[in-house]
């Protein structure tokens, strides 16, 4: 299988369930059932793009595990075989452990170091979910946390604060992407407190951790932006007047979102972008064809999210129109730096949205390029690459920007 076919796992759910809706269109075509099941179909394709998948299952084989030696042998993929430190979760997602080093290789396995042994045994597992989460939560990082709850239109979600020694320390906010929680953003949590930052790690509606919206759908960034003006806001509370914005995947769509309709856009100096969602329609058309999808029903499904009345098809509350979450085509509307961080063998969101919007904002953009890494492990990969990068930018654009605008 190419790598380019490959996609990440926290969309290996929603990927598996249309290709079976896949499946479901050919029968139907071939039985012509009729316009109204192709119609249904359709909606379904819609639907899933926006439904958040609780089930996380296990694909990956597990082939050994040698506790003395501590090595486990794994199915080899593009995933599982790049060099780096990943998480591996086992036993229904009540087992984890972390993984490094690749010890050896075959033609269908490979072999890495186990770093440690979290929860359950792995010696009984048969298959596991690889993923790029390395930390549970921040207290690992040997760093003092606190369990603050943002005030949001759904009610209060949880966050994590690890405040700077400087009360007076800029702030960054770190959002999460689709299928994951926040978690996933602690890996950049050592590179903003190298840089001085106190830091808020934010949940967001229907993530399973903070409250969900009413249609419990996920608004691919045109509703999740308020959770995050949510917590800007609770920064700003705190008396934070400079915040950089840090959004993994779909949480980058968020961030964006964010910039250009949050009352408090004017706090931030600076925004991160890893792997990001720059362009639904980009990565709807790289999964389409990944599945076999036809062009119309994507673009069919595409008219019925942003549709009144037809868009309660898929169960939303709102119409979404993916146009609008477009940032290439609304590019003259960002005026703050941004650092973006992305691998051109992503493997679920494609990069060339973001190399779009470098081009389009060369003034504003800085874009740093993986080539193997893929879909929001860039830190996972090389987090020597991903700290370097994070830090310099802070400290030659970011703070350069801030000390201009207090001018």
């Amino acid at each position: 299988m190419s790598r380019s076919a490959r996609p990440a796992e926290d969309v290996a759910e929603e990927t598996a369930r249309l290709a079976g809706l896949v499946a479901l269109g050919a029968g139907v075509a071939v039985a012509a059932v009729g316009a109204a099941v192709i119609g249904g179909f359709v909606a379904a394709v819609a639907r899933a793009v926006v439904t958040p998948d609780r089930k996380r299952t296990e694909r990956v084989p597990i082939h050994a595990v040698d506790p003395v030696r501590r090595t486990v042998t794994l199915e080899r993929t593009a995933d599982t075989e790049l060099d780096g430190r990943y998480s591996l979760w086992f036993g229904g997602g009540t087992g984890h452990m972390r993984v490094g080093e690749v010890l050896g290789t075959t033609d269908t396995s490979v072999t890495r170091r186990i770093l440690a042994i979290d929860a359950g045994d792995p010696t009984a597992a048969r298959r596991g979910r690889w993923g790029g989460w390395f930390y549970l939560t921040p207290g690992e990082l040997d760093v003092p946390v606190e369990d603050v709850d943002v005030p949001t239109p759904n009610g209060p979600a949880p966050a994590w604060v690890v405040r700077a020694d400087d009360p007076d320390a800029p702030w960054a906010v770190l959002v999460h992407g689709r299928g994951v929680t926040r978690a996933e953003t602690i890996r950049a949590l050592p590179v903003f407190r190298a840089a001085g930052y106190s830091v808020l790690l934010a949940s967001w509606r229907n993530d399973g951790v903070a409250p969900p919206s009413p249609d419990g759908r996920y608004g691919l960034g045109s509703t999740e932006w308020q959770d995050i003006d949510a917590a800007l806001g609770w920064v700003a509370g705190e008396g934070a007047s400079s915040v950089v914005l840090m959004g993994w995947s779909m949480g980058g769509a968020v961030v964006l979102q964010t910039l250009v309709r949050s009352r408090y856009a004017d706090l931030v100096d600076g925004v991160v972008l890893e792997s990001p969602v720059v362009d639904w329609h980009a990565v709807l058309k790289s999964q389409s064809r990944v599945l076999g999808l036809p062009r119309s029903v994507r673009k069919v499904a595409q008219r019925l999210l942003r549709t009144p009345v037809l868009h309660r098809l898929t169960g939303l509350r709102a119409p979404v129109d993916l146009r609008e979450l477009d940032m290439v085509a609304r590019a003259d509307e960002l005026a703050v730096p941004i650092l973006i961080l992305h691998s051109d063998d992503d493997g679920f969101v494609p990069s060339s949205a973001s190399h779009d919007l470098a081009r389009a904002r060369p003034d504003l953009v800085r874009f740093e390029v993986q080539h193997t890494a893929r879909h929001t492990k860039l830190w996972n990969h090389d987090a020597d690459w991903f700290d370097d990068r994070i830090l310099a930018w802070l400290t030659e654009v970011v703070q350069r920007h801030d000390a201009t605008s207090a001018r």
